[in-house]
């Protein structure tokens, strides 16, 4: 896939529709990360509706703009195993359960992103674990979602530079693959991470 030239919106509100209409034309890929954590995080049991409508935002703008791709930061709070300790690696395709209402939100970006994706945008939703240089060696729960840099980056690097998404959607788990992790991470695109989360303690 050939690439127009980059455009970081750090400044920007993703809230303005307008504004998005005018930024996007003649880009490839949308990489959504825009998230408002101070009242919307895992632990805060509180959604924020202006999360929800940036999401809506971006779909809606690179459609109209002609954007073919988005990739969308989701989360593995999206999906929380009923028992992590004793179960088999959980799948991206199943029906998920989220362990909050930050999770539930992530959901909403996901089931949107198919509804988009049947109106012939290409969405990739990532549902990244914890980013970091190292986990926490104490930490049962961090160590199997532990993501590291490296993989992070391949990861998006793949999704960037595929010529195609299959049936333009799916969702794929950011996560290392480490020994005791919780999620399948397979995916479409042969990204396969490199990383191992007891390797970096």
């Amino acid at each position: 896939m050939s690439h127009s030239p980059s455009l970081d919106l750090p400044e920007s509100d993703v809230r303005d529709y307008e504004k998005l209409l005018k930024i996007l034309p003649n880009h490839d890929v949308i990489i959504h990360l825009a998230l408002d954590t101070k009242a919307e995080n895992f632990l805060s049991g509180k959604i924020n509706p202006d999360n929800i409508k940036m999401v809506y935002n971006v779909y809606e703008a690179a459609i109209v703009s002609g954007v073919p791709r988005v990739i969308m930061a989701s989360s593995v709070h999206a999906d929380k195993p009923p028992n992590w300790r004793e179960l088999n690696l959980l799948s991206p395709n199943r029906l998920p359960f989220p362990d909050s209402p930050y999770g539930a939100s992530k959901n909403f970006m996901e089931s949107l992103g198919k509804y988009y994706a049947t109106k012939g945008l290409e969405v990739v939703c990532i549902r990244f674990g914890g980013i970091g240089s190292k986990p926490s060696p104490d930490d049962c729960y961090e160590k199997g979602v532990w993501l590291s840099h490296e993989d992070c980056v391949g990861l998006v690097k793949k999704c960037i530079d595929a010529d195609k998404i299959p049936n333009n959607f799916f969702i794929v788990y950011g996560i290392s693959n480490s020994k005791n992790r919780f999620y399948d991470f397979s995916n479409p695109l042969d990204w396969e991470p490199q990383d191992c989360a007891d390797d970096r303690l």
